[in-house]
């Protein structure tokens, strides 16, 4: 296990938690960390346009109460200072450097979305930093992508409270009650909250994951490299990043296990938060040899 060289803030939640600085590799990362000072971390790497404010409560904080959690700001996004990259590989090095200088020599990863990409990039080369992957919502190099027609659909229906209710979840009424009381959780926190910085950061984000996908990977090198035990997590109508994606990678990937949530869309962790936190749990608890 590793030990974080911080204080320890186990009390403290995502709407709590102060927000931390630390610099490497020329970037201010803004960060935020949770639960207890001794474990294996889990690190959190965030969607396209997203900050750490964008996490959902109730997911970060029950994680918490067992393992260190880390939320953080990656480059040029939110507080964090220096300049969004416009491709996966530029972002992965950032999240490498922005772990290193924390002193952290094995975490777990949990990506979402674009964040997802990112951590494929990281898990396949860097081996002994890793210890277990969880990729949500995300795609494979050369997967099946629909970003701009997605967030165009969603900008469009101007009744919506948020674009992140069209985006994250589905059209039933028990989905978009689920996706009302995420969006009431993200905002309970009113001071000290991260910034969005618009175009800086969706546009270059844009650009890494439409490339991303865009680009054929027919021997799947990025997924074969990746030797972690890997938990592979979509919605059953996910319309930004289709479930195939999942199937995709975990039939790719040499030591995965697929879960698929029902009536979910992008959002399928947000909506089924309690399950969702389980099977996490369950997954970064169980020894390697059954992972």
């Amino acid at each position: 296990m590793t030990q974080l060289a911080i204080a320890n803030e186990d009390v403290a939640t995502l709407e709590t938690a102060p927000t931390h600085y630390v610099e490497g590799h020329g970037i201010r990362f803004a960060y935020r960390r949770l639960g207890p000072a001794i474990g294996t971390p889990l690190i959190f790497l965030q969607h396209f346009s997203g900050n750490i404010d964008a996490w959902d409560p109730a997911v970060l904080n029950a994680l918490a109460s067992d393992r260190p959690v880390i939320a953080f700001d990656n480059a040029g996004v939110g507080h964090s200072t220096g300049q969004t990259p416009d491709n996966i590989a530029a972002m992965a090095r950032d999240a490498v450097a922005f772990i290193n200088v924390l002193g952290l020599s094995e975490v777990d990863l949990l990506g979402f979305s674009l964040g997802g990409c990112v951590a494929q990039q990281i898990a396949a080369e860097h081996g002994r930093l890793v210890r277990k992957l969880i990729l949500v919502g995300t795609a494979p190099k050369g997967g099946e992508e629909h970003l701009l027609a997605v967030l165009q659909e969603a900008f469009s229906q101007t009744g919506a409270p948020d674009p992140r209710l069209p985006l994250f979840f589905t059209k039933s009424s028990a989905s978009r009650s689920s996706g009302l009381a995420f969006l009431k959780r993200t905002q309970v926190r009113k001071n000290d909250r991260d910034i969005d910085n618009g175009s800086a950061v969706t546009d270059p984000q844009a650009k890494a994951l439409i490339t991303w996908c865009a680009t054929p990977d027919p021997d799947h090198a990025i997924l074969r490299a990746i030797r972690q035990p890997t938990l592979v997590v979509s919605g059953s109508h996910d319309t930004m990043l289709p479930a195939n994606n999942a199937y995709a990678m975990s039939r790719e990937l040499s030591n995965a296990q697929l879960v698929l949530y029902p009536d979910s869309g992008h959002g399928a962790l947000f909506q089924h938060h309690e399950i969702f936190v389980s099977h996490v749990r369950t997954f970064l608890d169980a020894p390697p040899s059954v992972a």
